[in-house]
Parts: C-alpha cells; sequence; structure tokens
C-alpha cells in the first residue's frame, strides 16, 4: 500500500446464501488494491449479509466504488456503499459484554438498547437471536461495549440489575479490556 491508504469505504451485501460468495467479494477487494480493515458475515434467514470496512488509496477507492454494482448484479446481490473515515475511540475505562437470555418477549432489545441510550453508553456490538425450547422462544442477546470515564460502572451494573427484573432475563457482564 502506498501513503495514501487512508480513504475508507464501507460496503454491506446481501443476497442468498451459497458457497463462494465470500471469495466472490474477498476477490473483487483485492483486485480493485483495497484492504480489509474489519469485516462481519451473518447469514439471516436465507440471506447472506456481509459488512465489510476497507482502505486504499483514492483510485482504489474509487475503483471498487466503479466495479461493485456490476459484480453485485452478477451475484445477484444487493449492495450499499459509504465512504468514511477512521474512527476516532472516545475515552473509557473498561470494556464489558453483556449476555442476556429469557423467554422471547417482543420489546426487549428495544428497552436494553434503550437504557444503554439514557446511560450514554456506546453499543461498540451487538448480535441477538432466538432458539426453540420445547414451547418456548427463548432469546440470547450479547452486547459489547465500552464504559465512559465518567460513567459509574457499579451503579450501571445496580441499574442494569433492576431492567433485568422488570424484564424477567438473566444476565452476565464480563470485563473484556
Amino acid at each position: 500500500m502506498t501513503a495514501f491508504t487512508n480513504h475508507q469505504i464501507v460496503l454491506t451485501a446481501i443476497g442468498d446464501d451459497r458457497p463462494g460468495i465470500v471469495s466472490e467479494l474477498t476477490q473483487l477487494v483485492s483486485d480493485c488494491h483495497c484492504n480489509i480493515i474489519d469485516s462481519r458475515i451473518a447469514i439471516l434467514g436465507r440471506e447472506f449479509t456481509f459488512i465489510m470496512l476497507l482502505n486504499g488509496d483514492m483510485s482504489a477507492i474509487s475503483r471498487i466504488e466503479h466495479t461493485l454494482p456490476t459484480k453485485a448484479m452478477e451475484l445477484g446481490l444487493l449492495t450499499m456503499m459509504k465512504r468514511t473515515s477512521s474512527h476516532e475511540p472516545s475515552e473509557f475505562c473498561a470494556g464489558y459484554t453483556l449476555e442476556y437470555t429469557g423467554i422471547d418477549t417482543p420489546g426487549t432489545l428495544s428497552k436494553v438498547t434503550r437504557f444503554f441510550a439514557d446511560n450514554h453508553i456506546s453499543i461498540c456490538s451487538l448480535k441477538s437471536d432466538t432458539d426453540q425450547v420445547e414451547q418456548d422462544t427463548t432469546m440470547r442477546c450479547e452486547i459489547e461495549f465500552n464504559i465512559p470515564i465518567d460513567v459509574d460502572i457499579d451503579k450501571f451494573k445496580i441499574s442494569f440489575e433492576n431492567l433485568s427484573h422488570t424484564l424477567n432475563v438473566d444476565y452476565i457482564f464480563r470485563r473484556i479490556r
């Protein structure tokens, strides 16, 4: 890479899940002389979803912007791209994951994410899913977040304990950094 690799673009692709799709997309990125900085893949229903943060010089970013639409049509994918810049991390005192489980009830995730917003805590990563156990549908969610230096983690945990009782969920906090 040259000294002008500070240009970044977020690329999202959605389509039917099938073998080889990741290879096709990563080859396109390579052919356009971009580098994959971060990526996530998930299968949601029967759909493959892939999100990547790419960087490269201005020529490489322009190349991916012009090449992807044709390749996406060829592969039967819906795609979206947006130029971005490097993330500026805020100061934090610790990083945690919160995992909670319980009977799947509409609105639980919304209430948990509202709790984080009300406490001025940004969510870094979120994964949730459901599972059928006998007659009940259970949910599981894992949220990764950083505690800002001005947030009292003990008060935050006590407040979440109260919310967990209201929502009837079991949870575990784990410090990860």
